[in-house]
């Protein structure tokens, strides 16, 4: 069996065993995080999908994907096993176009507690990109996610990207 030390994987304890980390001891502060989540379509379907208001026969595709990533925000701790279970202040997620065939969705979560929100921002980025494509996936399967990934944080030990949030 591998041991690993606390202070390189925090959700390992002494013993090696997974646990939740404990953050009893921490301060309550506001934190919030930014996390983007983009979708590549073939550039035709992207034409197509702006010419028809960016809806489909499933419905609006962004406005299904803001409400399904922020319902993702809300579950982040029921999805991933040491997230802790966290009261939401404030949420938003946007899409906005990069060039003529890439979707971008952003989600910025702020809360005021003892942990961040990282995950949850990156839960519900990926989330919204995950709906927007079932929503479309009937136009193409050549439809691909990515990158998704954290792009800031603040109100922890270690800040990044502070600029960046609004």
């Amino acid at each position: 069996m591998v041991t690993h030390k606390r202070d390189t994987f925090t959700h390992v304890d002494d013993s090696g065993q997974p646990a939740m980390v404990d953050v009893s001891g921490k301060a309550v502060s506001v934190r919030e995080a930014l996390a983007e989540c983009r979708v590549r379509f073939p550039v035709a379907i992207a034409a197509s999908l702006r010419e028809q208001g960016m809806s489909t026969a499933k419905g609006p595709v962004i406005a299904t994907a803001i409400i399904a990533g922020t319902q993702a925000v809300k579950q982040t701790s029921a999805l991933i096993p040491f997230c802790h279970p966290l009261p939401i202040d404030a949420c938003r997620i946007e899409a906005a176009w990069l060039g003529e065939n890439i979707l971008n969705l952003t989600c910025h979560v702020r809360t005021c507690h003892r942990t961040g929100v990282e995950m949850e921002a990156l839960t519900g980025a990926t989330l919204a990109a995950l709906t927007v494509y079932d929503m479309c996936k009937a136009l193409s399967h050549r439809i691909v996610l990515g990158p998704a990934r954290l792009l800031a944080k603040s109100g922890g030990k270690q800040d990044f990207g502070k600029e960046k949030l609004r």
